[in-house]
């Protein structure tokens, strides 16, 4: 089955623009994502999973009450959160993870999952959000202005062949539901996500997974209005602007697809794990363009992949994913960070656990003088955090 024409599909979500003053809003992105510093705000001439060892510097569980497991999706809340919008509970410095599983022993069952949990910096717990959309997936994020984005990927038995329709939710500060998004063509199956926040204009880049025989996965940039004092946020466009990627079954993952993006301001580029392709893209002109460029240029796909799922660039220029060891796998690498220049060379990599296929999500963010790496670890339903210099 294909998908429709992409200026049809579109059309199809056009009425959600509210007026040309969105577009002339959204014409002034280039000149402030000229502006945008990366997470130091100055490079850093180390490695940084060079600077990694075990044990973490701190571990917290990220299972909630409710036995929710198979955390997915980390998200750090950076410096310049407004923690003030609403009075909103979270704060500077916390950890957001979603989890993909329920409690069915002995591991929970896939895609049923529908916890947030929240982790401060003291390492306190609590569950910020309980979705009625199940199977929260990787895709998670924070607008800097007071809200969270989560995805879904929902299934009824933890199969491929129950995957149903996901969607996108945006929470405000205190896990409140603000507004859903779906699309079936657009939003199909959110796995992961990353955001270009530009205060007024966010752009959230999305990849998604398709059941639908003979369709790939694809990624979609959403153009967003924020608006923290109303307690709103206004969608002004959606565009698919990649496709292709190899979507397929998986028993131990339930489904490979495109996962983890990391989007560079400075270049316009958008950085895409395509699990299933066992390589790394990039996408060009990925914050302006309204035409779907494929996969995009192939960067980095030498044999340190073995499934890459989450992706971050890091303050050094250089680009981290974490294997899940589902393509390419090898008992004596496990579960390990890959770091590597956006130039396709190999830079080093890092094993979190001895386990094959705990690494998923991974974040980086900065507390104090030190940058703080965040994987979360799937066998032992862990959030690792390591600190290194920066």
């Amino acid at each position: 089955m294909s998908l429709p024409p992409l200026q049809a599909r579109r059309r199809n979500v056009r009425p959600v623009v509210d007026g040309l003053e969105s577009r002339e809003l959204l014409s002034a992105a280039p000149a402030v994502a000229a502006q945008v510093s990366m997470i130091s705000g100055q490079e850093m001439s180390q490695s940084i999973v060079g600077q990694l060892s075990l044990p973490p510097t701190k571990t917290f569980s990220t299972v909630p009450a409710n036995g929710d497991q198979n955390p997915y999706g980390v998200a750090f809340v950076p410096s310049d959160f407004h923690s003030e919008t609403k009075g909103g509970v979270l704060q500077p410095g916390d950890f957001l993870v979603s989890n993909f599983n329920n409690n069915v022993p002995p591991t929970g069952t896939q895609g049923t999952g529908t916890t947030i949990v929240r982790i401060t910096p003291q390492g306190q717990r609590s569950v910020f959000f309980t979705s009625k959309e199940p199977g929260l997936s990787t895709a998670l994020g924070v607008l800097k202005d007071g809200f969270v984005i989560v995805g879904n990927v929902p299934t009824t038995d933890g199969t491929f062949s129950t995957i149903g329709q996901g969607s996108l939710q945006i929470l405000d500060s205190s896990g409140k539901v603000v507004k859903t998004l779906t699309d079936p063509n657009l939003l199909d199956g959110p796995w992961d996500l990353t955001i270009n926040d530009l205060g007024p204009i966010a752009q959230v880049f999305v990849s998604n997974l398709s059941t639908v025989q003979g369709a790939t996965g694809t990624v979609t940039r959403i153009d967003l209005l924020v608006l923290p004092s109303l307690d709103k946020v206004k969608v002004l466009d959606m565009t698919q602007i990649a496709s292709g990627y190899t979507v397929q079954a998986n028993q131990a993952a339930v489904v490979l697809g495109p996962t983890g993006l990391a989007f560079d301001p400075s270049t316009d580029t958008l950085y895409v794990a395509s699990t299933g392709d066992n390589a790394i893209y990039a996408i060009p002109n990925a914050a302006l363009t309204f035409s779907d460029g494929g996969k995009g240029k192939l960067i980095f796909n030498d044999a340190h992949l073995r499934g890459p799922l989450g992706l971050v660039l890091a303050p050094n220029g250089d680009l981290i994913t974490s294997n899940g060891d589902a393509v390419n796998a090898d008992m004596t690498q496990p579960s390990e960070l890959v770091e590597f220049t956006p130039g396709g060379n190999f830079v080093g990599q890092f094993s979190i656990d001895p386990t094959e296929g705990s690494a998923f999500g991974i974040a980086l963010g900065r507390s104090g003088d030190h940058l703080i790496l965040a994987a979360v670890d799937d066998s032992t339903n862990n959030l690792d955090l390591f600190q290194v210099n920066g």
